[in-house]
């Protein structure tokens, strides 16, 4: 029966429903925290997917550049963020895997963040100048190990993930050579043509361009088999004689610790779809990252893997951060 005090329930009612609608996740802008300044791969990775992932949740999804100490600043950020699929994180290497391992940070890489897509896989190679003495990559492991000593290589950083990367070839090739650190790659890369270096293993941004030029001479790549990125390349396992070699870096989507379940799933759903562009293939592959998604166990797994084989390596060396 209708009455006056059912008329005034409706307005309470039209409003409950509404707010109970809005609480569906997402019913607000996200951020995607970046933690490198504009312009470095990781950020032109993070706005590509922020922009697709929009689109496709129907909220924007804002960049926000927090860059500083190795990534750590941005990565802290996020860590501290609350785990309600809001605040998500571009997420890379340096802050998660590498930088952990040789300092100590704000957070525990394992326990302060949500794994949700690993996005794809990195290659580094190994460049020499042009005139360097080796023709191939297992003429310049024979001589740097005929040599102890005497060669060096550059990196653009201690504990960056371009000396732990080398670090972890040099031990597997047995080779006994100096780090140089610069500030960055492009100083890096600088040395290694003037000759002040030896020898680096640098990522494609880093190292690629200058190889096609002429600048320098590429030997073979880090990762495990054969990449369309970097096209006439061997691996290092196979040009160097090391079998059973291979790592790489990784890029993928990170958010805080105890994220919802569904939240996770959605965005795993979205992120897969939005790798399955070929547009997004096309930009990924020439920004240097060969997409390669990864769900949350097996992208946990893979972090897992790199931290398992690098960080015994970090101890018996000795390295820290400066």
């Amino acid at each position: 029966m209708f009455n006056r005090r059912t008329a005034l329930a409706l307005p309470a009612i039209a409003l409950a429903r509404p707010a109970s609608a809005q609480a569906a996740w997402p019913n607000r802008p996200l951020r995607m925290v970046i933690p490198w300044p504009p312009g470095q791969a990781t950020d032109l990775i993070g706005r590509l997917i922020a922009q697709h992932l929009g689109e496709r949740l129907g909220q924007t999804v804002v960049p926000e550049n927090r860059p500083g100490a190795g990534g750590t600043i941005g990565a802290d950020a996020v860590a501290k963020s609350p785990g309600d699929g809001y605040t998500l994180l571009s997420a890379s290497g340096g802050p998660i895997t590498f930088v952990p391992m040789v300092q100590r940070t704000p957070y525990d890489p394992e326990r302060d963040f949500t794994p949700i897509l690993g996005l794809g896989i990195s290659p580094y190679i190994l460049a020499v100048r042009s005139q360097f003495p080796a023709a191939n990559a297992r003429e310049f492991v024979d001589l740097l190990r005929a040599n102890p000593g005497k060669y060096s290589f550059a990196s653009s950083g201690v504990g960056g993930s371009q000396h732990l990367v080398t670090a972890v070839f040099n031990a597997r090739a047995e080779l006994d050579t100096l780090h140089v650190p610069f500030q960055g790659s492009t100083a890096a890369m600088a040395a290694l043509m003037s000759g002040t270096v030896d020898y680096a293993i640098e990522t494609p941004a880093g190292a690629w361009s200058l190889v096609r030029q002429g600048a320098l001479r590429a030997l073979g790549h880090s990762l495990p088999r054969l990449t369309n990125l970097l096209p006439g390349l061997p691996t290092l396992a196979e040009a160097a004689g090391l079998p059973g070699y291979g790592i790489g870096g990784w890029n993928g989507i990170m958010g805080p610790a105890n994220i919802p379940a569904p939240i996770v799933e959605r965005l795993v759903t979205e992120l897969t779809a939005i790798l399955a562009m070929p547009a997004v293939r096309e930009k990924l592959e020439q920004i240097g990252l060969e997409p390669e998604p990864r769900g949350p166990d097996a992208f946990a797994a893979l972090l897992r893997e790199q931290r398992d084989v690098i960080l015994p390596l970090i101890r018996r060396l000795g390295i820290r951060a400066e």
